[in-house]
This record gives structure tokens, sequence and C-alpha cells, in this order.
């Protein structure tokens, strides 16, 4: 899940729960050997819908996942507040390319997981599918759903 900067929170704006289902596109993570991966991807472009991300959700199945599409590229700190899943954190810089990858983030956790340096996408994906499919530091990710 996002964590933005500092704002006071108000009783309104406390998160109780799962946000609804987000728009979707294809995602595909192709690796250093050509191996092509696809993902379903909700796309959180929208800052509520970065702060709420997948709290609250009780599954991910393996080939689906949550985009998080930064307005320009950024440091990405993400933490895993009201999380009850296991998520691989995978960060994306300007090129596509795999910046780092936050393997099996703990549910439930507020340390702070970082991108280390500027990307401009951040990817959920289930934890222990990047290790399950060979995703590495590296990789190329492609589709519609990178577009801003």
């Amino acid at each position: 899940m996002a964590l933005g900067g500092v704002s006071v929170a108000k009783a309104e704006d406390v998160i109780t729960h799962a946000q609804p289902t987000l728009p979707t596109a294809p995602l595909t993570i192709t690796t250093k050997d050509g191996v092509k991966h696809v993902f379903t991807v909700e796309l959180a472009k929208e800052f509520k819908q970065q702060e709420i991300g997948e709290m609250f959700r009780k599954e991910l199945p393996k080939n689906k996942g949550m985009l998080f599409v930064w307005e320009r590229p950024q440091t990405s700190d993400m933490w895993m507040r009201n999380t009850y899943i296991p998520l691989d954190i995978v960060f994306i810089d300007s090129n596509n390319r795999i910046h780092a990858i936050a393997e099996n983030a703990v549910p439930l956790s507020e340390s702070i997981i970082s991108s280390h340096g500027e990307v401009a996408n951040t990817l959920e994906l289930a934890g222990g599918v990047t290790e399950e499919l060979g995703i590495r530091v590296g990789d190329l990710v492609s589709g519609q759903a990178l577009q801003r």
C-alpha cells in the first residue's frame, strides 16, 4: 500500500474495508531468458486508490496484481498496513525494467519498503510469484497498463 506524505486523518478518512475492484489491463513481464508472464492488473492511478491498494483483501490470485501508476517518476515507499496477504512488490523504472523487488512483504507490517531510487510504477503481486516464475531485476515489463 502506498505511503504518501504527512496528512491529518479525519474520522471519515479512516480506511476500514477493501476498495472495489479497479479497472484492469494486461501486463507482461518478460524474463531475461525470453519467457513471458502475463498478469491482469488493477490500475491504481488516483491517490485514494493508491492509499488503499490491497488493504483488507483476503486473496490475490497468482495471475493478478495491482499496478500503482505514479504521476511522475519518484521514490516509491510502500507498507503493508491492513494488508492480510503477503505480496511481492516490484518496482519498475522509467525504461519499463524491474528496478527492485521486495519478495513476500510481511502482512500487516508498517515497515517501509522502499524502491531505493526513482521508479515510474510499482506492481504488487501475490507473495512468492516472482521467485516461482523466475522474475528478476532487469526484466522487461510491457503493456498498456504502463501508459499514464
